[in-house]
């Protein structure tokens, strides 16, 4: 409650959207979890997260049901009602569910084992939208996708015990070496890459620092220590100062525009000392 008292006004915007798209958590009657940005489910359910909600409230208990109503027998999650599902349709779901804390639910298992089995030869995840054999970097993983995985893989017991994770950890590191648009998405890494965005929706520089953070197979590589120092320069008085906010975000107090933040301050100060910390715990939740 103290985490999120001085965001009052902000948080009564956002619960003001409920119904924006006709459904009542944020989405549609049909359960497009994802549209709607900022003002959707699962962007919502991070939102709540960084801003230090729980599961003893009934905000999230609906949300984390209208979540799992997508959920799939096979662990895809259908986020839109018709067309394929594809596997960043999954991942984003399956990250906001264990960020509000879901990560040991029975139905989740079947998710992470799905993950395992369609993870990309070079390490990551991508979906089939472009053909292999296009080009070679259109053949790579979608790093967006294979960021927000880590990020739920992050609350298993696999952190750092498993070496299929390790594999997604250096393609990552790797695009930092290589910088230019890979995967069928083509996510690159350039100016706005490098700007600062909180909270996490996408592919950028804090993002990119915070979940590789947790994994042993970064911590002590050099790319991510040359990542992390390019991500410590943004930082004034000891703050960390919001360069590229949600568009629709950019004026609310804990995400201003040009202003730091004290949430993503905290997230930062965190993100430092787990690389330093010796007694961190796999599979112990840090968010």
């Amino acid at each position: 409650m103290k985490l999120r008292a001085p965001y009052q006004k902000d948080i009564d915007i956002i619960m003001s959207k409920r119904g924006h798209l006709d459904g009542e958590i944020w989405t549609t009657r049909d359960y497009r979890i994802g549209k709607g940005s900022p003002f959707s489910t699962r962007d919502v359910a991070i939102i709540f997260a960084e801003l230090g909600f729980t599961r003893k409230e009934q905000i999230i208990q609906d949300i984390i049901s209208t979540i799992f109503k997508t959920w799939q027998s096979d662990g895809r999650f259908r986020i839109t009602p018709t067309g394929s599902i594809f596997p960043c349709h999954t991942i984003t779901a399956l990250r906001a569910l264990c960020g509000l804390g879901c990560a040991k639910d029975v139905r989740l298992q079947s998710t992470f084992d799905h993950l395992f089995n369609i993870q990309h030869a070079d390490g990551g995840w991508r979906c089939n939208a472009v053909k292999l054999g296009k080009d070679s970097d259109s053949d790579c993983s979608n790093p967006g996708t294979t960021l927000e995985a880590l990020d739920a893989f992050r609350y298993t017991k696999y952190l750092n015990r498993e070496v299929r994770l390790n594999k997604a950890v250096a393609f990552l590191l790797k695009h930092w070496e290589l910088k230019r648009p890979l995967g069928p998405c083509r996510f690159g890494i350039g100016t706005l890459f490098n700007q600062v965005e909180y909270p996490f929706f996408r592919y950028n520089l804090f993002y990119y620092c915070h979940a590789l953070s947790f994994y042993d197979e970064a911590k002590h590589d050099p790319r991510f220590k040359v990542a992390l120092s390019a991500l410590e320069q943004k930082l004034k008085d000891g703050r960390l100062i919001i360069e590229n906010p949600n568009r629709r975000l950019s004026r609310m107090s804990f995400c201003m525009k040009g202003e730091p933040s004290d949430l993503a301050t905290r997230r930062f100060r965190q993100l430092r000392k787990r690389c330093h910390s010796k007694n961190y715990l796999p599979g112990k939740p840090q968010i």
